[in-house]
C-alpha cells in the first residue's frame, strides 16, 4: 500500500511540473556593461507596466543581460526592460517625463507618444520558451 501511494504522490507531482514552464529572456544590444538589466514580466492587459508578475535582474557581459523564470504556468505574458545604469532600481525619467535609459519591450513592441500597448507585446508560453529583446 505504501508503495502504491509513493508511486501516485510522484505520478501527480510529476504532473503538475510538466504544466510549468521557463521562459529565458536575452536582452542584446546594450550600449555598456555598466549596472544591470531589470526584466519585468506581466501576465494581464491590466497590470501590464503597472504591477510585475516577476521581476528578474542581471548583471550585464559583453552588452548582453540573460535572466531565466522559472516554473512559469502555460498562459499569455509580455516582458518590460530597461537598462539601469546607475543601478538605482528604477527607470530613470528627464524633466519631461521621457525615459532617460534606454527600455524595451517583447516583440520589439513601440509606443506612439507613450508605453507599448500589452497587445503588442504579449506572447503565449506553453513550454519552455526564449524571447530575444534587442536594444
Amino acid at each position: 500500500m505504501t508503495k502504491i501511494i509513493t508511486i501516485t504522490i510522484l505520478f501527480i507531482c510529476s504532473l503538475m511540473s510538466a504544466q510549468n514552464a521557463k521562459l529565458t529572456v536575452t536582452v542584446s544590444g546594450l550600449k555598456n556593461d555598466t549596472g544591470v538589466v531589470k526584466v519585468g514580466l506581466y501576465n494581464s492587459d491590466g497590470t501590464f507596466l503597472k504591477t510585475t508578475y516577476k521581476s528578474l535582474a542581471s548583471e550585464i557581459k559583453n552588452n548582453k543581460a540573460v535572466v531565466t523564470f522559472d516554473n512559469l504556468p502555460a498562459g499569455e505574458y509580455a516582458i518590460s526592460t530597461y537598462h539601469d545604469e546607475n543601478s538605482n532600481g528604477k527607470l530613470d525619467r528627464n524633466a519631461m517625463g521621457i525615459p532617460s535609459e534606454e527600455y524595451a519591450a517583447s516583440n520589439n513592441a513601440k509606443g506612439f507618444m507613450g508605453p507599448p500597448s500589452y497587445q503588442d507585446a504579449k506572447f503565449n508560453v506553453n513550454k519552455d520558451s526564449k524571447v530575444e529583446i534587442v536594444f
